[in-house]
């Protein structure tokens, strides 16, 4: 294994932290979950730049990385259902992509033999999402909360999106 996917699995660590953190936060735990779920999202900008800068871009990696992602994700969005700040059914919008499209990825039949890399909006999507889970976790005045409330739906408008982007069939130039 080579160090892009190495700091892809180290990314894995945050999501007990954050499991835990999230459990019964206070305040100022709240701010510290926001802490570590912005480092370990970080480090997702930087697997993929030093796999691309290394010319260390692998088939395990393109498999890894969009796992990774769901897991740092779909985790801390749990949570936030059960502290009631966004519904369950967002969630489920959510997962009901994320599950479709790793199908998709990892069943021969459907591909041309290698693991496909995320597309430009699979990208924009995780960020968005980050960005959504970052706010709802931060413990905001009541009067921006409903930045994080928006910046949420919005992240699962772009993960149906950039879902069908990945479904629908390429255009073969002649």
């Amino acid at each position: 294994m080579n160090l892009p996917t190495w700091i892809t699995i180290s990314r894995l660590l945050g999501v007990p932290i954050l499991l835990y953190g999230l459990q019964t936060p206070s305040d100022s735990l709240r701010w510290w979950m926001v802490g570590i779920f912005v480092l370990v999202s970080g480090t997702d900008w930087l697997d993929g730049y030093l796999a691309r800068r290394l010319n260390q871009v692998t088939d395990l990696g393109k498999f890894l990385d969009p796992l990774v992602d769901k897991l740092l994700v779909l985790a801390p969005l749990m949570s936030l259902v059960e502290l009631g700040q966004i519904p369950a059914w967002g969630v489920f919008l959510i997962l009901a992509r994320e599950l479709t499209i790793a199908g998709w990825r990892v069943n021969p039949s459907l591909q041309t033999g290698s693991v496909p890399a995320a597309n430009l909006w699979g990208k924009v999507k995780t960020v968005v999402q980050m960005i959504a889970i970052a706010l709802l976790i931060a413990p905001l005045p009541s009067a921006y909360e409903p930045l994080g409330l928006v910046t949420f739906w919005g992240s699962v408008v772009l993960t149906w999106v950039s879902g069908l982007i990945y479904l629908l069939p390429k255009k073969v130039e002649a």
